[in-house]
């Protein structure tokens, strides 16, 4: 049966809605990185404590994702995601007038809970709004979005601290997040609650160990003393072993183990997190790499980082269809292939190539990760029941921030041990991540 207009129309809007909120929560991350030497200076914070209004967004995320994503099975995605939005776009406010650094770093965290309820269930908000047969064009449009943001983001930033302070960059997301809150509330589709309950303790034991890995990750590869490895991994461990026995016969677990037997599902959230590994390493190395090893001037570096960007977001959406007709085991699987052949072009580049040459391997490299996005998304969330789509969706989210944060640590760690090869070691690491996220992908097409 046809739908109405009034009924397109609804669609149309909640779509605006949730990739807004996507935009947002994507950008501000970008912005953000961009503008922290501005703000330190601004703040007199020596730069060691200023990495902390990136730290405490990050954390924030990681620790909220998984609980948000179960609290969006219980109560539906519309409620998590319209609260995740008006509390981002609060938070927004409080950074705009923060004036100390402890002050913006509170600020940075609780935006970075309302992110996590952005990002925990947007992927769960799409599968409501699209049928089945076209899931692919919507999670195509979902990481279009991303990938635009992500390439905007610095641009954005640079442009905005060239004519106003920096606390504009957190106040501009305050017009904006009440524009997606309009829509939001106006357009985004209910669904009936859950009897099977939300578990504090549980949400507090998968907080802890998240966050705990991620302190311990970064520790490492910062080649920290032993006891800050060690006490944060205990600490994981620990509060990661109660938290499986807790839940242990729970019919909607927290930590959806329910959802990694299943052999689709488990691949696909493997492949995810080989895949963001690979692009970490390639996103954190490539500066180095240009400014380094082939001697580019930070402008031209800036400039030579963006076809990778830009290739992904115009390759996502095709993706995105074509997985709606082909298996997106084979397309994620070929996508990775190319990625991995791409980064080991760059690492093989000579010593003084052509801007030309630089831009074609870059853009190779977005070919083939805008090849496995949208797939790899289709496939996760296909592969969840329809009633557990807002844990599919967190651990979506969760295996992202888990590959980059993997990728991050890895450079620092070849940096550190290599010296100057480090980057060009860091990237054939990464062409190695990317190698074994299409072996995940391709096995795929034998699992049942």
């Amino acid at each position: 049966m046809a739908r109405s207009k009034a009924d397109q129309a609804l669609d149309l809007r909640a779509l605006l809605a949730i990739l807004l909120g996507v935009a947002l929560g994507s950008l501000d991350t970008a912005i953000a990185n961009t503008a922290l030497p501005a703000i330190a200076a601004d703040l007199h914070a020596p730069p060691a404590a200023s990495i902390w209004v990136i730290n405490a967004y990050q954390l924030a995320v990681v620790a909220s994702l998984l609980p948000l994503a179960a609290l969006g099975d219980l109560l539906g995605p519309r409620r998590v995601f319209v609260g995740g939005l008006a509390f981002f776009t609060a938070a927004s406010l409080a950074c705009a007038f923060a004036n100390t650094l402890p002050a913006l770093a509170v600020a940075r965290a609780l935006q970075g809970l309302g992110a996590g309820g952005i990002m925990s269930v947007n992927i769960a908000l799409i599968r409501q709004i699209y049928p089945a047969s076209r899931l692919g064009r919507g999670v195509g449009l979902n990481a279009l979005v991303v990938g635009v943001s992500f390439a905007l983001g610095p641009t954005t930033a640079s442009l905005l601290l060239s004519v106003a302070a920096w606390p504009w960059l957190f106040a501009i997301n305050v017009p904006l997040g009440l524009i997606a809150l309009a829509f939001a509330l106006a357009a985004l589709p209910d669904a009936p609650r859950r009897g099977h309950g939300f578990d504090p303790i549980a949400a507090l034991l998968t907080s802890l160990t998240f966050a705990t890995l991620m302190l311990a990750l970064g520790a490492a590869a910062q080649r920290e003393a032993w006891p800050l490895v060690l006490l944060p991994l205990v600490i994981a461990t620990a509060s990661g072993r109660l938290l499986l026995r807790r839940q242990a016969g729970h019919p909607a677990p927290m930590l959806p183990v329910d959802l990694l037997r299943r052999p689709m599902f488990a691949l696909s959230t493997v492949t995810s997190i080989c895949s963001f590994a690979a692009q970490g390493l390639a996103f954190v190395s490539l500066p180095f790499y240009f400014e380094e090893v082939l001697h580019r001037n930070p402008v031209e570096t800036g400039f030579l980082m963006t076809p990778w960007a830009i290739v992904v977001a115009l390759a996502a959406p095709i993706a995105g269809r074509l997985s709606d007709r082909y298996p997106p085991a084979l397309l994620g699987g070929a996508g990775l292939a190319i990625l991995s052949l791409g980064m080991v072009s760059l690492a093989l580049l000579p010593l003084d190539p052509s801007a030309l040459d630089i831009v074609l391997r870059m853009a190779l490299c977005g070919v083939g990760f805008g090849m496995f996005q949208s797939p790899n998304l289709k496939a996760l969330m296909a592969s969840a029941p329809t009633e557990r789509s807002g844990s599919a969706s967190g651990v979506i989210a969760m295996a992202r921030l888990l590959g980059q944060t993997l990728g991050a640590a890895l450079v620092a760690l070849c940096f550190g041990l290599l010296g100057a090869p480090g980057p060009t070691w860091a990237l054939g690491l990464g062409a190695a991540f990317a190698g074994l996220a299409s072996m995940a992908s391709l096995a795929r097409l034998w699992a049942r």
